[in-house]
């Protein structure tokens, strides 16, 4: 069982890196995903990849799965009948939340509904104080009449989030086993094992989203497991998690919010990596695919982390890569409103129907369209020629769209909407690079996502960036990065101290406590302890304010690992907001474990005979940049030393444009590096 394959499900294709560590070739298959049912565009994949490659299912080892299917439930608000029981007196502090202004200008704020109504939220009569003592004892009644009360509202699935459950979760623990007992196969999250962590609206709103999605992601992994047992596919399933590390399906059927930035963060992964072999320190990551584009940084050989994020607006209170998405991709729609304003996105065609060009019943132009009207996409090589394009389709959606509405022809309409689409690209890395304090023209980008290459040099133009690195098997880049991930669980213990000698006995308990959960983790994994490696953080503030920043815990829990760590928050806070405070006191908030189990990493080989095989020879044709020119176009394999722009490189599922004052040319570990040239 020695092929190992990395899969990434995105919202228009689904992405296949495969190793097969015998022959230490690698390759990738690119397939569209089926969004009824992904595990169906799966296993097409891997059946595809069966073919082309050369291996059985029975040598398969190991399959590595990242998937939007979390993300995609909650943005679309597919969602079961879900219930949350809270402290009597606070049910309402899902729909509170924080008393933030998102749109500062707004005259009218509107805020989206709460997942679970009121009328499903249960005030429990019970109360723990924040010392973990009990202030009002949970009685059998109230155990019992939650349990009635959750029959009579047919919960689907059920969330516990009880007062200081962080400190003591005594309560939740019995709510949870009285719901267990009385419903049995009814789905329960509790606070306490999924976000252990200060914060009641924060915490509140991360166990909701993991209760509502347990049974989506729990239905997902029983038919995707069915069908790799119905094809003799019995290969170890490992699901990607937020924070970039792999977690067991078991694990993720019962903590699916783990898993909601689980394709996006692969990418990442590979991004560091890649950035590391290169000897690049400051790199930004895009990942432009058919429905989103992400973009991560790479600053100092890491990938910036966060410990909340959101999605669609709900705060998620767990470790994550730090990604910025906006709904710019090649399939992202174009459009022009009764105002005659011009938009490219959020809203995407998908893979059914898809862009006009792909034939399948689309009607509107999208990003693809708009590269395929200028020439800049090949109408009989898209996928390698697995998929021809309609030229004259694109030509139409734009024409009637976008070109009759604001008196344009196609190719000024279609070079419109590429324009557009990249000030929006070019904007959300700015965003992701200013909100650091970081230059742009510091960096270098690498672009990856089968969109990617066609926008790259030209966000890099706008943005002042003079090199852009295009990775080998850019397109399936991600499901690459998710190939070399490793085993990681992230534990929290969170309780407010000082950060001074007299809190040492606490700390060392916690510590020693997140320790010792995380060596369980890793060995109901099966990791070997002499793979297992476990790293200690702590969030940490100056007294009195509102937020953290997580500080590595390098040393021993004790009085000179404690002044360690309190020199670098100084540090920390200096670099990150130009000042601080050595003589103010500290308080240390949270402490954190990061238990990583280490998988064998696949060592890169020779590329699969694929890509060779539907090569074509260098050749020219026609491309609108500005106006249109007799482009040079290769194919990636004959690129052998430095080509000017403008200039077309093609490869199986992703294209590259340079412009010109550009310059293309291999790099170190199969990357193409265009460096734009100084006059």
């Amino acid at each position: 069982m020695a092929v190992r394959l990395g899969i990434d499900i995105g919202g228009t294709f689904t992405d296949l890196q495969v190793f097969d560590e015998r022959t230490g070739r690698s390759g990738s298959v690119k397939t569209p995903t089926t969004p009824d049912d992904p595990s169906v565009g799966l296993m097409a994949g891997i059946d595809e990849a069966v073919a082309r490659f050369g291996f059985a299912l029975a040598d398969v080892g190991l399959l590595l799965h990242g998937t939007t299917i979390a993300t995609n439930a909650v943005l679309e608000r597919k969602l079961p009948r879900g219930v949350l029981l809270a402290t009597e007196g606070f049910r309402d502090v899902l729909e509170i939340g924080r008393h933030v202004r998102r749109d500062i200008y707004g005259l009218r704020q509107q805020r989206a509904a709460p997942l679970i109504p009121r009328e499903r939220r249960l005030g429990v009569a019970e109360r723990m104080r924040a010392d973990g003592s009990v202030e009002r004892a949970l009685s059998p009644a109230a155990l019992d009449g939650a349990a009635v009360a959750i029959r009579e509202m047919q919960a689907e699935t059920v969330a516990i989030s009880l007062l200081h459950a962080t400190v003591n979760p005594a309560h939740e623990q019995a709510l949870r086993d009285a719901i267990g007992h009385a419903c049995p196969g009814l789905p329960v999250s509790i606070s306490s094992d999924v976000s252990a962590e200060i914060r009641e609206y924060e915490r509140t709103s991360t166990t909701v989203l993991n209760a509502l999605l347990v049974p989506v992601v729990r239905g997902y992994l029983d038919r995707l497991e069915r069908r790799m047992a119905e094809r003799g596919l019995l290969a170890r399933l490992l699901l990607v998690q937020s924070n970039g590390g792999m977690c067991s399906a078991a694990v993720a059927a019962a903590q699916p919010v783990r898993l909601l930035l689980s394709g996006p963060s692969g990418g990442a992964l590979a991004a560091s990596r890649i950035a590391a072999a290169l000897g690049l320190g400051s790199v930004v990551g895009i990942d432009m695919g058919g429905t989103s584009f992400d973009v991560c940084v790479v600053d100092g050989g890491r990938v910036t982390q966060t410990m909340q994020g959101e999605v669609d607006g709900l705060p998620v209170r767990l470790p994550m890569v730090e990604i910025r998405t906006i709904g710019s991709g090649g399939g992202s729609l174009a459009a022009v409103d009764d105002a005659g304003r011009f938009s490219v996105g959020p809203h995407s065609a998908g893979s059914r129907p898809g862009p006009a060009c792909y034939g399948r019943g689309g009607l509107r132009p999208t990003v693809t369209d708009a590269n395929l009207a200028l020439g800049r996409l090949d109408a009989g090589f898209f996928l390698g020629g697995a998929l021809p394009l309609d030229a004259g389709a694109a030509r139409a959606a734009l024409a009637a769209e976008v070109g009759t509405k604001l008196g344009l022809d196609p190719e000024e309409a279609a070079a419109g909407v590429v324009a557009l689409a990249n000030t929006s690209l070019a904007a959300a890395i700015r965003l992701s690079l200013f909100e650091k304090g970081l230059d742009p023209r510091g960096f270098s980008l690498l672009s990856f996502g089968g969109a990617g290459g066609l926008h790259a040099v030209e966000v890099a133009d706008e943005l002042g960036i003079t090199e852009v690195v295009f990775p080998a098997d850019a397109s399936t880049f991600s499901a690459g990065g998710i190939l070399g991930s490793d085993i990681v669980h992230d534990l929290a213990s969170s309780r407010l101290l000082p950060a001074h000698s007299a809190s040492l006995p606490a700390l060392a308990q916690a510590a020693a406590g997140l320790r010792e959960g995380g060596r369980a983790l890793l060995d109901a994994d099966g990791v070997a302890r002499d793979r297992q490696a476990l790293d200690l953080s702590a969030d940490m503030r100056y007294r009195g304010q509102a937020f953290e920043l997580v500080v590595p815990w390098d040393g021993a829990v004790d009085e000179a690992g404690l002044q360690a760590t309190v020199s670098a928050f100084h540090d920390l806070h200096r670099q990150r907001f130009s000042y601080a405070n050595p003589g103010d006191p500290v308080d240390i908030v949270t402490l954190r474990l990061s238990a990583t189990g280490r998988l064998d990493a696949p060592q890169a080989g020779q590329t699969g005979p694929a890509a060779v095989a539907r090569a074509r020879a260098p050749h020219r044709r026609p491309v609108f940049l500005g106006g249109w020119q007799d482009v040079a176009v290769v194919h990636r394999t004959e690129i052998s030393g430095p080509m000017p722009g403008p200039l077309l490189i093609e490869e199986d599922y992703t294209t590259v444009l340079l412009t010109e004052g550009w310059t293309g040319e291999p790099g170190p570990h199969g990357a193409l590096i265009a460096r734009r040239r100084v006059p």
